[in-house]
């Protein structure tokens, strides 16, 4: 009876811990710089060969810290799109970032 106790309790705690490990998908590449100019589409964009990688493909000075115009906008407001468009680094991530800037 005692040991029939302690199997449904290995066997309860088994359970639940299988259900509590949990994780995102691996990504495709760990580095996949996007080529934005080669005529090869394949899943996004095709990977920039890695001796051609900057620190550009890294970086965008967008000031994202300070509010936008949006004198010009009928809502009154502009949003700010970041994605591997404008930063290639972020090809095969699944990273996209926006700033929304409102008129008060």
């Amino acid at each position: 009876m005692a040991a029939s106790s302690y199997f449904l309790l290995a066997v309860s705690r088994a359970l639940a811990a299988s259900q509590a490990i949990a994780s995102d998908p691996s990504p495709l590449q760990d580095f996949c710089v996007a080529d934005k100019y080669s005529p090869v589409k394949v899943n996004g964009f095709v990977c920039k060969d890695p001796m051609a990688v900057n620190a550009d493909d890294f970086f965008k000075a967008a000031n994202l810290d300070k509010p936008r115009n949006t004198m010009g906008s009928k809502v009154g407001s502009n949003v700010t799109l970041i994605n591997v468009m404008q930063l290639p680094g972020l090809n095969t991530l699944g990273i996209s970032l926006a700033a929304l800037t409102m008129h008060p």
